[in-house]
């Protein structure tokens, strides 16, 4: 796989200058670039390191003096993680899997396949499924009954779908990946202590030790084109209704969706992120890196919640949530920032109160 400095310039919309016929066949950082990857210096913290690496060409940010820095060709990117989406695309060499069925496969014979599908070695495929065209099934994948799967899909090894899971186009599984497990529901026959702690705030009181009773999933799960799920996440079934990923949401590795929730359209949930039961996530949502949601909670459209933050309540759209319990960001940074004069003040307190109750000698 090679491309021309100018071809990856065409491609990315980006203007290019130098020797724009250099073949490029990789990427590469700065200080590791050979003379035929492409040096990713597109600032100029990271154009420092140029001269350690043999990159001849470059890409850099717009109006970077290209030839000062010893290169025979540069492509300019005024949005490098843009430009880095288009190149990475082009520059991605896949898993390589084989083509075809492999003899391994065990596939039901009412199972519906389109005729370009590859199945990997190891897989089983359920009663009814369908998978469509162009979808690529990686090793011990596992479909199960009636799950459907739209077309171009990407299922790396160890996926697994569960039974009546419907699945939209372009979807992507990393390895390890678990959708439709049964929802965490279970109930006591009495009011339970944590029923209790719940409803009074406080102390469970005076209940009775009791065995949990399983609410079965009568539900699956329902994901829009264009979704992708990260490594060992998992979306778990429904209990009555479906659960629900809406279009063009990514799901980073480590991240749980319980039952009932429903996820907007172009959501990012960051990895280890937990969404608690019959919570509804709208559009364009970002959940950072071990951030929590509450169950039977509303989360507004084009909410962020940042790294660690926990959502205890309903949010409005709009807001940017900070820390534990989570409030708006600006009143938790001042918050912190208060905190951290707090041992100050106790010192110039004790020194003040010092200097006023200081006794009188002469009385």
């Amino acid at each position: 796989m090679s491309f021309t400095v100018q071809e990856i310039a065409t491609a990315l919309g980006a203007a290019a200058a130098g020797n724009t016929a250099l073949t490029i066949r990789a990427a590469a950082e700065p200080a590791d670039a050979g003379p035929d990857e492409l040096a990713m210096a597109m600032t100029p913290a990271y154009a420092e390191t140029l001269g350690r690496g043999q990159a001849r060409a470059a890409m850099l940010w717009p109006e970077a003096d290209w030839q000062a820095m010893g290169l025979e060709a540069a492509i300019f990117a005024p949005r490098p993680r843009l430009a880095m989406a288009g190149l990475t695309r082009m520059l991605d060499r896949g898993q390589n899997f084989d083509s075809g069925i492999h003899p391994s496969a065990v596939i039901d014979p009412s199972a519906e396949l389109a005729g370009d599908v590859i199945i990997g070695a190891f897989c089983v495929i359920g009663p009814r499924a369908r998978i469509g065209a162009g979808s690529v099934i990686g090793p011990h994948c596992m479909i199960g009954t009636d799950a459907a799967i739209g077309a171009a899909a990407l299922l790396r090894d160890h996926v697994s779908i569960g039974a009546r899971v419907r699945i939209g186009d372009r979807f992507i599984a990393q390895p390890g990946a678990r959708i439709g497990g049964d929802g965490f529901s279970f109930v006591t026959p009495e009011i339970s202590g944590a029923e209790m702690a719940r409803k009074t705030m406080g102390d469970q009181g005076e209940t009775q030790a009791q065995a949990w009773l399983r609410i079965h999933s009568l539900g699956a799960v329902r994901i829009g084109d264009d979704v992708e799920v990260g490594a060992n996440s998992t979306i778990d079934n429904g209990t009555i209704r479906d659960t629900e990923i809406g279009r063009g949401t990514k799901l980073d590795s480590l991240v749980q969706v319980g039952h009932n929730v429903r996820v907007g359209e172009d959501c990012l949930l960051c990895a280890q992120a937990g969404v608690g039961g019959s919570t509804r996530i709208g559009n364009s949502v970002v959940l950072g890196g071990q951030s929590g949601v509450a169950d039977n909670v509303t989360v507004g459209d084009r909410v962020i919640a940042t790294g660690a933050t926990k959502i205890l309540s309903n949010v409005p759209e709009g807001r940017v949530m900070m820390g534990y319990p989570a409030v708006k960001m600006d009143g938790f940074t001042e918050t912190y920032k208060i905190l951290r004069r707090l041992p100050r003040l106790a010192r110039d307190l004790d020194a003040l109160k010092k200097a006023v109750f200081k006794p009188n000698p002469n009385e």
